[in-house]
Order: structure tokens, then C-alpha cells, then sequence
């Protein structure tokens, strides 16, 4: 494993079995990553979760809840973490299922270490890649937000494939008038084409409605 990839990752072990938690905390430090072990899901629920990147290895049967439900609850918890499911009892139906849910992998036990690296490494990937994708978005939209009222509509119209006289109809403005207002939101978002300006305005829209629901 890459030093990018392990670099301040955490991989968050649960698994009820003290003695695969203890091998699976070595096995990961000794790639260079750290390492986090729980029994239940509740303690790792409990825990305080620093949000930093990394991936969650979770045991398909504990406990409390099985490993599938609490996958289910993840995004409700606010942990966004890819999960690696593991069971010594697994079958086809539940690998579909824990994938379907989103997890990156299901490996039954026992695996080689090999496989459970591979699993993380992807995992790690898919986090950090998430995570730019969020920053990028927040990014985009803290520009927009700083764009005049009168930008903003003529930035989500112009880009939604209206020509500039229909746009300054729309508004009850003149043609000149989204031009400027056009060419204003463009340098203000950084936008050196019409289609990037096109491909911001859609990661804008979705926050918008989020915004404006009651």
C-alpha cells in the first residue's frame, strides 16, 4: 500500500472476536495505516468520530445488530465511511445485499491478508475521492453564493440551454443586461467556458432545493 493512501487514514475495526480485532489492528499497522478496534456497534457508535478519511471493516454478525443493519444506519449516524463487510457465515444472497447497500467488499473468513489489504486500499480511495468531491462542491457554491441576485438567476437560466434573449425575457431585461451579468458570474465562479459554467451550475442546484425545503 502507497504512502498516499495510508497517510492519516484510520481503518475502524468491529468485530466481536478479540482475537481477529487484535490481527486485523496489525495487519493494517503494518502498512502504515492506523487502526481503531470496537466489539460492538454501539462502542463504535459511542466513540467520538473525528471525520477523518479512512473505511470501516465491520463483522456481518454481532452482538446487537448485525453488521448489514448497521451499515444501513451509517448515513443516519452522519459517517459516510465505506464499509468492507466480513462473516464467517456468509452466503451469495448476503454478499448481494451488502453490496447493493454500497459496501466495497464482502469477504468471508477466513481471508488472506492479501485480499483484506486490497479491500481497504479501495476503500481509502473511495473516501478520499468522496471527500474532494464534497469540498469541491462546497467550494463552488460558496462562490456562487457570493454572485448578486440578478447573477445568480442569470447564471441557473443561461445554463439550463436558454438563449440570451430568452433569458433576458424571462427577466424582463435587456439582452446587454445578461451578457454582463453572464460574463460577471463566470469570473466570479472561474469559469472559462460556458460548459464549465454549465457543470457548476448543476452541482449548485441540488443545494439550492435543500436550501429552500421546509
Amino acid at each position: 500500500m502507497s504512502q498516499d493512501l495510508s497517510e492519516k487514514a484510520t481503518v475502524h475495526i468491529i468485530d466481536d472476536d478479540e482475537s481477529i480485532r487484535f490481527n486485523l489492528c496489525r495487519l493494517m499497522k503494518s502498512v502504515g495505516l492506523q487502526a481503531k478496534a470496537y466489539g460492538t456497534a454501539s462502542e463504535f457508535a459511542a466513540a467520538k468520530f473525528e471525520g477523518g478519511p479512512g473505511c470501516l471493516v465491520l463483522d456481518v454478525r454481532l452482538p446487537e445488530i448485525s453488521g448489514i443493519e448497521f451499515q444501513g444506519q451509517l448515513n443516519g449516524l452522519g459517517i459516510f465511511l465505506p464499509v468492507i463487510l466480513m462473516t464467517g457465515h456468509g452466503d451469495i444472497p448476503m454478499s448481494v445485499r451488502a453490496m447493493k447497500a454500497g459496501a466495497v467488499d464482502f469477504l468471508p473468513k477466513p481471508f488472506r491478508d492479501q485480499d483484506m489489504l486490497d479491500a481497504v486500499a479501495a476503500a481509502i480511495i473511495r473516501d478520499r475521492e468522496r471527500r474532494t468531491n464534497v469540498d469541491q462542491a462546497a467550494d463552488i457554491y460558496g462562490r456562487f453564493a457570493k454572485l448578486t441576485p440578478r447573477e445568480q438567476e442569470v447564471m441557473m437560466i443561461t445554463t439550463t440551454g436558454r438563449m440570451n434573449k430568452q433569458t433576458a425575457a424571462d427577466l424582463g431585461i435587456s439582452e446587454v443586461t445578461v451578457k454582463l451579468h453572464r460574463r460577471a458570474a463566470m469570473q466570479k465562479m472561474k469559469a472559462r467556458t460556458l460548459p464549465d459554467l454549465v457543470r457548476m451550475a448543476d452541482q449548485v442546484r441540488p443545494l439550492m432545493h435543500v436550501g429552500t425545503e421546509e
